[in-house]
Parts: C-alpha cells; structure tokens; sequence
C-alpha cells in the first residue's frame, strides 16, 4: 500500500497536478524547499524533509535529502526490514518523484566551471538510484510524462505494477547513467574524451536489421536527428529507411536553392537543384530513372500538390521533408505504403560527433559539415565563369557518395555517379558511362586526389569541361598536365570528402 511520496523536482512540469492526485489517495507528500513552496502556494499540504530528518538544509541547498532518514525510508525491504526501520523511528517511502539539475542545459549554453559544477546534481542522483535499487517497494519517477501512467494504476488498482515499477527504474539507471556520461564528457573537455560515454533512448524497435535475421532498434541520442521527424502516412520504417532517409535529409539540406535528392542503398542516385522544387524533382528523378525504383526522396522545400502528382506515377519508399500541403496529402493518400516524414527542424544542422561501430568498440569524429568556399585553379586551362556553379553543386553531392565518389554534373543536377569502387579510375568510368553523351560539357568531381593522370585522362576524352577535387597526390603534376592535354580546367579544394 502507498502511503508516503517524496517530491524533489527542478522541471515542475505537471507536478502541482499530479501532487494534488497523490494527495486526494490520502498519500502523504514531503518535499524540499523550492518544490515545496510550490505545492504549499497551490493548497497542500506538505512536510518538508527537514522535519523527517531533523536537520536543516545546508551549504545552501547542497545537502538537503542525504540522510539516513530519507535513504534508509527508501532502501529498506518491506520484507524483512520494517521492523528495523520502525524501530529507527522512520516510515517507508513508497513513491519518489524526481528530476535533476539542467547540467545539460547549462554547458550547453556555455556557462562557465563554476557555474556548470553547482548544476551537478548529487542528492537527486542518490535519491534515484536508491529507489531504482529498491524497485520491487518504491516507485521512482524521474519524466513528467510518466505522472499519467502512474496515476491510471493507481487509480485503476489503488498500487502500481511490479511491471511498471520495473520499466520507471530501468528509465531512471538510464537517466543517471546518461547525466553522468555528458558530466564526464564535459569536464574531459576533449572533442574525443578518453572516457567516451554515450546514452540513447529507444525510439523504435524494428522488424530486424539490415537483413531478416539481424535483430535491430533505432535510437536517438541528444539533438536533431531523422528520428525527430513526424511521420505523417505509411507503413513502419525499416532499418534501411532509415539510414537512407539520413542521407536524403541530410544532402537536400545541403542547398539553399530548391533540391530534391533520390536515394538508394545508403547513396544518391540522383540529385539536382533548380529555380523550383518541382523542376528540381524531375531532374533528379531523370537522373537514373532506373535505380531511382524504390528509392528514397529528399525534399528541402514543402511538399505542394504539383510535387505530389509528379511523384505519383513512381515507386517511392519514403519522402523526407519540411512541410506538406494538405491537397499533396490528399495526392498521395492511397499510397497506403509510402512513409511520409515531415521534419519541422529540416535545415538544423548535425550537433555532437559521428559513432561508427567496430567490432569490440566503436569510432568516433566530427561530422562532415565543411562546405568549399574557394577554390585554386591549377591547370593552364582557365576555369569559365559559368562551370563553377556546376563545381561547388557537384562537390557537394560528391561528400554524400561511397570512397571512391565521383560526381559528374551540369546545369545544377547528376549526370552519373560512381562510387563504391576500391580505385578511382573505376569509379571515372562508371559515372561517365552512366552520364553517356552528357559528359560532354559537364563538370566532374572527386571526393579524393586522382593517385595517376588515368582518371583526369578518361574524362578528358568524354568531353568534361572542369574537374574539382582536393589535391594533395604526388602526382598532382602528372594530373595537372593531364587536364591541360584536354583543355579540362581544375580546381583544388584542399578538403577531401572520403566516406566509407
């Protein structure tokens, strides 16, 4: 039977509602001073801990729940330790509600150490802990969100759940984990901390993986991911949606300029830019309107009713977008199985750092967000004034394709791209095949230096007019002469764009 609650909250959210529920089921409620000024200043009736401990508040407010009294009132088993307890003068505690310090919040603003050390939250932390421990008699919650579900037991058998109470303490090690891993990770200070801890919450539990047999979840961590997106229509995402709706996102993001990006297998296979979004879409979608079967499509502009009729006709996966009107919905509602994700935080920018997971470990780095601002033509060849659009778009796209990448593109959209291949004069030829005549006039880019003339040579000879890629090959000389041979200009960017 509940018969006592402690309440220590930073995010009032819900409490006052939620206190007033526990105190209508004759629940006895003792709270700290802030959250206790709360709930007096709202009709109820509190004790305050210091009454249960007999000892005042100290150090201003660091020591306030550390005693006996309260911990011993939540770790004791109700099974063999009441009578010690009651002997001890101290009455169970069957409910603790608690959340910590904003340490998150206040180093992410860039406070300074002292102030970032008093938001270590050192009380709440023990109070969760002992409570998450002693599961099987104490109910701990940490999430306002989780007030409802406590009170429809509650209310519905007069207790909560051992199955409940499990699921809020295994939530509340979570939160206490995960607030001392971004503890560490700040006063490490290290972009690459020797101690890298890393919390995420479960945000969908997949059929499988990557194949059948792979169990899998998908996971968010802090920040904006493809998982903040809404979706508004179609069946549950799979693993490989995934990871290429990431891609779709995160390259139509890219462009200012209206862009839609068709992905497939973890790469694009056709993107484009134009004055409109629906321009924009049928470029890309010509680009390998073959592979674009079953693809996933990046959008960076709202989905409109002419976009949706367009998209109609095809074979879609899933759309990733920034809005979309009520008559696209209308357009494409029949398509029971095509996932539609709307994300209201589109153009915000990765935060945190990539994990790669190895086996036995995992590799960490900064994202890949930096963009070409300039470039230093080397050739003899000069560049013309009209390619470098063309340039700067292709490099962009490049950054978003397989090692070893090559991007062949014109008019601000995907003639043919290679990637995947283990050299690069491969990946040349296969995108030039797939641009076929096209080549002729287009620009081409590298993710990578050329390491022979070969590559500079192939696209000369399909009539590539400009070539953009990072330099830094012992042969760059080689490669320079190559390009001049064939009146290619290029460019050098000094930023390699390798993704494997």
């Amino acid at each position: 039977m509940i018969k006592q609650a402690l309440i220590s909250v930073y995010d009032k959210k819900y409490i006052v509602d939620f206190a007033r529920f526990l105190s209508s089921k004759g629940i006895k409620l003792i709270s700290t001073s802030g959250t206790a000024k709360l709930l007096r200043d709202n009709g109820l009736e509190i004790t305050d801990v210091s009454a249960i401990t007999g000892f005042r508040e100290i150090l201003g407010g660091r020591v306030k729940t550390l005693h006996p009294s309260i911990l011993a009132g939540i770790l004791a088993r109700r099974e063999d330790q009441l009578e010690e307890l009651y002997s001890l003068g101290i009455e169970p505690i069957d409910i603790v509600v608690v959340n910590l310090y904003p340490f998150e919040g206040v180093v992410k603003r860039g406070a300074e150490l002292e102030e970032a050390l008093e938001n270590i939250d050192i009380g709440g932390v023990t109070l969760i802990r002992a409570s998450a421990k002693n599961f099987k008699d104490v109910v701990i919650i940490t999430d306002p969100e989780d007030y409802g579900t406590v009170e429809k037991e509650i209310e519905s058998t007069g207790d909560v759940s051992y199955e409940a109470r499990k699921s809020l303490a295994i939530k509340a090690f979570a939160v206490t984990s995960r607030y001392d891993s971004i503890i560490s990770n700040y006063l490490d200070g290290s972009r690459t901390p020797k101690y890298f801890l890393v919390g995420g919450e479960r945000s969908l539990e997949l059929r499988y993986g990557e194949n059948p047999h792979q169990i899998a979840s998908a996971y968010t961590t802090s920040g904006i991911s493809v998982l903040s997106a809404k979706q508004i229509q179609g069946k549950e995402l799979s693993y490989n949606n995934i990871l290429d709706l990431d891609i779709a996102w995160s390259l139509s993001r890219s462009f200012e300029k209206p862009c839609v990006s068709v992905i497939k297998h973890n790469a694009p296979c056709g993107v484009a830019v134009a004055e409109d979004i629906l321009s924009a879409f049928n470029n890309a979608w010509q680009a390998d309107p073959v592979s674009a079967f079953g693809s996933i499509l990046g959008i960076n502009r709202e989905l409109d009713e002419p976009l949706a009729k367009a998209i109609d006709p095809y074979f879609v996966e899933c759309i990733i977008c920034p809005g979309i009107s009520e008559g696209a919905v209308e357009v494409l509602r029949h398509k029971k199985n095509l996932r539609i994700l709307v994300h209201s935080n589109f153009y915000q920018l990765p935060e945190g750092l990539e994990i790669k997971g190895i086996q036995g470990g995992f590799l960490i780095q900064e994202w890949d967000t930096g963009d070409v601002k300039e470039f230093k033509v080397v050739t003899e060849t000069p560049l013309e004034e009209t390619l470098k659009d063309d340039l700067i778009f292709a490099y962009k796209v490049v950054k978003f394709v397989k090692s070893n990448a090559i991007v062949v593109a014109k008019d601000g959209k995907t003639l043919g791209i290679g990637g995947g291949q283990p050299n690069r004069v491969d990946s040349v030829r296969l995108a030039i095949s797939h641009a076929g005549k096209d080549s002729s006039g287009a620009v081409l880019a590298s993710d990578g230096f050329f390491p022979f003339p070969d590559s500079v040579e192939e696209a000369g000879k399909a009539g590539i007019k400009a070539i953009i890629q990072p330099g830094g090959s012992i042969r760059d000389k080689e490669s320079i002469e190559m390009a001049n041979k064939y009146r290619v200009a290029m460019v050098f960017t000094g930023m390699r764009h390798f993704r494997h």
